[in-house]
């Protein structure tokens, strides 16, 4: 056995030995017909709609208390929407696609086959635990591959839920769920998958990335960072504040694309935070005890965003409650704070914060708040609140973010028909729509050479007649 054999060989796990039956499955079948790409999506369907209240079960008890509400509009609703979207399109996105040849190789012609890779795997984050599992396996499944899911240690009881309705609704050479901690997942990430698609932070991002290396693994990343927004000096400071705090305190943070800090004018930051308490105010009127505020998953978490605060008030920082609520560390929940007089020392500009944290900075004019950014890595997500349309014009062309929202936080996530993806250490590759059935499929290039062609003019031995032909193409 060489090197590259040796490099290709699947641990020695239960898994293992699943990847190994899925791998032979797809040699034998290459092509995956659209009435079966459709009813595995139509099985997908069903296994979160019929289950979608033991989904917000699993999940509210994952966290200690998680929002059914949230868990509905931002799990169920758009991993529903993602199925439907891939099942509606699937038949017209796998036809093969015809593609004009080259003018000196007519009458030749030319087309694209898309394929499936082959086996999938997708890690899953435990902040979004049945959204990030159900989207990526929807554009998987439309691309007619079979898939393997590694769910996360810190939502065991919705990662149970999923590999036990996995084994109802398909068979164990289809749809297969892993369970375990991150050894588990590391061994997962050595799999000779045809593609990989990770969720999660950028650090384990790196280390995804090299395990996958050992087999030539293609992989997605799909990261975080810290995603900015840039309030106008114009736009309606009430307002903006209202779709900060929303897209900022769903899930209590703990998402991916919330709003990480905000840039605002110089000399508005307290009125902004005047606004945003008044927000909190109206939406959670009784914070400590309301069941729309979620908690933070776990108690490393819940102690790691209180060191942000310490830290930074430590550095000089000052701490803005937005809530009279008190914190609960018996159930880990933190209710929102704004930071402010804060700078690039501070661990808070510098982690992703993954909470409901606000950090709020000034800016003196348009080109020190796009410098600003600019000076920072690539964010997943950038928010610009601007009526105005050369500056929101130039927040968009001269800004690098891997997706945005204009005048609101969050939507361009829920947009089937646009890409989704970071940039840079925010991540690379993109699913959703269109693109996720891409990033799973060989497009396959095939060119179709006619019976009458000119081909055999360009054989040797070459002489006065080549010379002249050559000297002809390269004019």
């Amino acid at each position: 056995m060489n090197a590259v054999e040796s490099a290709t060989q699947p641990p020695q796990t239960a898994f293992g030995q699943v990847f190994q039956r899925m791998h032979a499955a797809t040699r034998r079948t290459t092509m995956v017909e659209r009435a079966v790409r459709e009813a595995r999506l139509a099985a997908l369907l069903a296994l979160v709609h019929d289950n979608a209240e033991r989904f917000v079960e699993a999940i509210a008890a994952d966290f200690g208390h998680r929002s059914t509400h949230e868990t509905r509009l931002l799990e169920l609703f758009p991993s529903l929407e993602a199925i439907r979207h891939n099942r509606s399109h699937v038949g017209t996105w796998m036809k093969p696609q015809g593609k004009s040849p080259s003018i000196w190789f007519r009458p030749g012609r030319a087309r694209i086959i898309p394929q499936p890779l082959g086996v999938v795997g997708i890690i899953v984050p435990w902040n979004y635990p049945l959204y990030l599992a159900v989207s990526p396996l929807a554009a998987a499944l439309a691309a007619g591959n079979r898939v393997m899911i590694k769910m996360s240690e810190f939502t065991p009881r919705t990662g149970d839920l999923l590999a036990q309705l996995a084994t109802r609704y398909f068979s164990e050479d289809q749809v297969a769920v892993v369970l375990g901690d991150a050894a588990v997942g590391a061994d997962f990430a050595r799999l000779p998958f045809d593609h990989l698609l990770f969720t999660g932070s950028t650090k384990v991002g790196h280390d995804i990335m090299r395990m996958a290396a050992d087999n030539l693994t293609p992989v997605t990343l799909e990261l975080g960072g810290k995603s900015p927004v840039i309030l106008g000096p114009d736009y309606p400071l009430a307002k903006a504040a209202e779709r900060i705090m929303i897209g900022k305190l769903l899930n209590a943070g703990q998402t991916c694309i919330a709003p990480d800090y905000v840039l605002v004018p110089a000399g508005r930051e307290q009125a902004f935070v005047e606004a945003a308490r008044a927000v909190v105010a109206k939406c959670f009127p009784a914070l400590a005890t309301t069941p729309d505020y979620t908690a933070i998953i776990n108690e490393r978490h819940y102690q790691r965003l209180q060191g942000y605060v310490a830290d930074a008030e430590a550095r000089g920082a000052k701490i803005e409650p937005l809530s009279t609520a008190a914190a609960d560390a018996a159930r880990r929940k933190l209710p929102p704070l704004a930071v402010l007089n804060v700078d690039d020392n501070m661990r808070v500009m510098q982690d992703e914060i993954f909470g409901p944290l606000l950090p709020i900075l000034p800016y003196t004019d348009l080109d020190a708040a796009i410098a600003y950014v600019n000076r920072h890595p690539r964010p997943l997500a950038l928010y610009c609140f601007e009526n105005d349309a050369g500056r929101r014009d130039r927040v968009l062309n001269e800004t690098i973010a891997g997706g945005v929202t204009v005048n609101d936080t969050i939507l361009h996530i829920a947009q089937e028909n646009l890409p989704f993806g970071g940039v840079g250490p925010s991540g690379m590759g993109h699913y959703h729509g269109i693109e996720g059935f891409r990033t799973f499929t060989k497009q396959k290039a095939v060119f179709y050479q006619s019976g009458l062609n000119g081909m055999s003019l360009f054989n040797p031995p070459y002489g006065a007649l080549f010379e002249r032909l050559t000297k002809f193409l390269m004019r």
